[in-house]
């Protein structure tokens, strides 16, 4: 968006506009002279009359002659008011709420140069949240700021301030000019790592309507154990004094802030009702205790590793709130059970909607159970990594029902399937779930969470016992039939439409059962997949697939280069190891795409290339050669993706499989109808062929495989007495046994029936296509 300079900035700068701004539209025009009062004009030695010789005031009293009482040359006047357009009679209301519509700036800054009252009604609007997202338009808004004579109150206008996009360039100099402002109501200084107590102070003393204030560190400092060590207990102080209806305040990573600044801020700001303390190590029970006593309309409190808080401030935050709405506990390690099972009795918390207690390892199924109890309306529920939890804490969740939209419960490796159905039984609305290695899950489970009508992610991460028939499942999530409704919401009876898959999220990093067919059928059938995790996955592991992943995150010995924050540009953070960098494998975005198209491209290429093979029209088919792997028409295996099933080489395999058809690797998909046909055998050659090297003969012949070379080994021994070597004559012996003959006939799968017709009506064992 287009920063709008003021005013003022355009006629100091001179330039085009600058006339324009010196001598607007509404200074050049001549006002018409006032009008005289008729009474005057006879002549100027005229005693001038009283002031209430023609009022009827007198006749107020008398109700029968009020309204025939008549009207004055002063009511006869006509007024420059009555001359305007409807446009410019508008009232100020109807401008401003006119003017709050324009979406841009630049709108807002030419309806300014209209006229004075729309300037009047108009900068307010446009000054309400000035940008700062470049050096260039901050520096504009400092210099409007500072102006001695300017033609409005700018510093009055600005509600909203948001530093954040020059967070590396702000220090206390560069917010001076800022702290002229009177009305800030939120103010963002997130990452603003270089500001200390100086600046802080300066831009809160003069703010007495600050509602927000973000302080906090960016969070991948936090997460790299960075912490602001130049905000201390004199800005909280500050605040205290200066901002007595705060509302909202974050100081995330703020870890030189006292207890006792936090005690005092929360005895007397009494409006509270946002709190965020993440990475604040160093606050303790005293100060959560102060906000839950104080302040008994706080709706958030985010407290996520915050190591030193216990079980009383849990308890207390329950007890003494009146709309809890979000509580996070992330890593708060010593909270255990007590802290819930000791609320009070007969008291539910309806408002309640999400609870992170992740990485609680203290926290057992008794505590789930008590939480379900008195929050019966949760809706979002991180419980990862709380290892203690069994099936018993998800049957507890699964009475949320309808109300359960999130449910993360990576690493609870005690989970077992019977918990996980009970949980779709139940909780049919559940849009994200994460399993990740619950190792104890298996495809009975998955295929349940793959019927949830409204699920978009789904992360099964080191779930190693789900094979192929969990993505398929997942890939035909919601490819059902739905019946169609008219436009007041009715039922259409019997007219349905097809509904798509909702999963935009799929995270199947280390399930080293897949194979790329399921993950294929999974990407054509999910339109609106836009990530898709396969660290790991050895079929993925691919020279033509590296183009179409994300880069692997920095390995180890990577520095955080935030200046200027202590403990992280010392430590190096530790991110993936080469190992897990080799087999990192992650397509999101227009990755997931190009993922698809690729595949997509390669079975386009491979169906073109069967069908541009001649085959033989009056001879059995037989299985091809040895090292392919068959696979079922769509006619057979009853696909719904719309893709040609085909022969292709295992290194080339992008479309569904199945299982083998016997114990020998062996098989081949046959029409049906041709199947039950006997071909009739070709005319025997001129001449007999030469028998050619082995080696030709696999080149020659397509369909070669080792079981062809077993029927000409008999016929040649048939017809001479005496094998060409040891190896042929036992080959030719052996068809002479039953068994074993029916051995050969079952390798051969589908073409069975023809086979057997075949042998009985040559019992030598001739080849259809005759001796070579």
């Amino acid at each position: 968006m287009r920063q709008a300079a003021s005013l003022d900035a355009i006629a100091d700068d001179g330039g085009p506009q600058a006339y324009f701004i010196s001598n607007p539209p509404w200074a050049r025009v001549t006002d018409p002279p006032p009008q005289e009062d008729s009474r005057t004009t006879s002549s100027t030695s005229s005693p001038v009359p009283p002031d209430n010789e023609e009022s009827d005031f007198f006749l107020a009293t008398n109700d029968s002659q009020s309204s025939l009482g008549v009207p004055n040359f002063q009511n006869m006047q006509v007024y420059d008011d009555e001359c305007l357009q409807p446009i410019q009679r508008l009232p100020n209301e109807i401008l401003i709420a006119i003017f709050a519509k324009l979406s841009t700036s630049g709108d807002l800054f030419n309806a300014m140069l209209t006229c004075r009252k729309w300037a009047r009604n108009a900068v307010e609007i446009l000054w309400h949240r000035p940008s700062c997202s470049t050096w260039p338009k901050h520096e504009t808004v400092c210099q409007t700021l500072t102006l001695k004579t300017p033609s409005f109150a700018y510093r009055d206008f600005i509600r909203r301030l948001n530093l954040a996009a020059l967070a590396d360039n702000i220090n206390d100099g560069s917010v001076m000019a800022l702290a002229e402002c009177t009305r800030i109501e939120r103010l963002t200084l997130t990452g603003c790592n270089n500001l200390t107590d100086s600046g802080l102070i300066a831009l809160v003393s003069n703010n007495s309507h600050l509602y927000s204030l973000d302080i906090s560190l960016l969070p991948a400092t936090a997460t790299a154990g960075g912490f602001r060590d130049n905000i201390t207990a004199a800005s909280i102080d500050a605040i205290t004094e200066h901002c007595p209806r705060l509302q909202g305040l974050n100081i995330s990573g703020c870890q030189k802030i006292s207890n006792d600044s936090l005690v005092r801020l929360a005895q007397r700001c009494r409006y509270i009702k946002r709190l965020k303390f993440n990475e604040c190590s160093q606050i303790q029970d005293e100060a959560v205790l102060a906000f839950a006593e104080n302040c008994p309309n706080i709706l958030e409190i985010d407290l996520q590793q915050c190591r030193h808080i216990g079980n009383e401030p849990v308890t207390a935050l329950f007890s003494k709130g009146n709309a809890l709405r979000e509580l996070r506990l992330g890593g708060c390690e010593l909270v255990d059970d007590s802290a819930f099972l000791a609320l009070p009795p007969n008291r539910t918390y309806e408002h309640l909607r999400i609870l992170d207690l992740s990485n609680s390892t203290a926290v057992t199924d008794r505590a789930i159970e008590k939480i379900i109890e008195v929050a019966p309306r949760l809706r979002n529920l991180v419980l990862q990594k709380c290892r203690n939890l069994t099936d018993a804490a998800v049957y507890a969740i699964s009475l949320l029902g309808r109300n359960l939209h999130f449910l993360h419960m990576g690493h609870c490796s005690q989970i077992t399937d019977d918990g996980v159905k009970r949980l779709v039984a139940n909780c049919n609305r559940i849009r994200y779930i994460d399993l990740g290695c619950c190792q104890n899950l298996t495809d009975d489970s998955i295929t349940r969470l793959a019927t949830l009508p409204k699920l978009k992610r789904i992360g099964l991460v080191k779930c190693t016992s789900i094979t192929d028939a969990s993505v398929i499942a997942l890939a035909n999530a919601n490819r059902r039939p739905r019946m169609r409704r008219d436009a007041h919401g009715n039922h259409i009876p019997g007219e349905f439409s097809s509904s798509q898959s909702c999963l935009e999220r799929v995270h199947l990093s280390y399930c080293v059962h897949l194979t790329q067919a399921s993950i294929i059928r999974l990407l054509n059938s999910c339109p609106r997949l836009t990530h898709l995790s396969l660290t790991g996955v050895q079929e993925f592991l691919r020279e033509d697939l590296e183009h179409y992943s994300r880069p692997a995150p920095p390995g180890e010995h990577f520095p955080f280069p935030r200046p200027n924050t202590k403990g992280v540009a010392d430590n190096p953070l530790s991110e993936f190891t080469e190992h897990q960098r080799s087999v990192f494998c992650v397509f999101s975005g227009q990755g997931v795409v190009a993922l698809r198209r690729h595949f997509n491209r390669l079975i386009q290429a491979e169906e073109t290339r069967r069908s541009a093979r001649p085959a033989p029209t009056d001879a059995p088919i037989f299985p091809p050669p040895q090292g392919t792997s068959p696979l079922i028409e769509p006619s057979v295996d009853g696909d719904q993706d719309g893709v040609e099933d085909d022969d292709v080489p295992e290194d080339d395999m992008v479309i569904d499989t199945q299982p083998l058809l016997n114990q020998h690797n062996i098989g081949l998909a046959t029409n049906p109808t041709a199947a039950g046909a006997i071909p009739a055998p070709p005319p025997p050659p001129e001449a007999p062929p030469s028998v050619q090297p082995q080696e030709a003969e696999e080149e020659e012949d397509p369909f070669y495989v080792a079981g062809y070379e077993v029927i000409r080994d008999e016929q040649d021994t048939g017809a001479s007495g005496s094998g060409t070597a040891g190896q042929s004559s036992t080959a030719g012996d052996s068809l002479n046994n039953s068994n074993d003959r029916s051995r050969l006939i079952y390798a051969y799968a589908d073409i069975s029936t023809d086979l057997e017709q075949y042998l009985r009506d040559h019992p030598g064992g001739v080849h259809p296509y005759g001796e070579r």
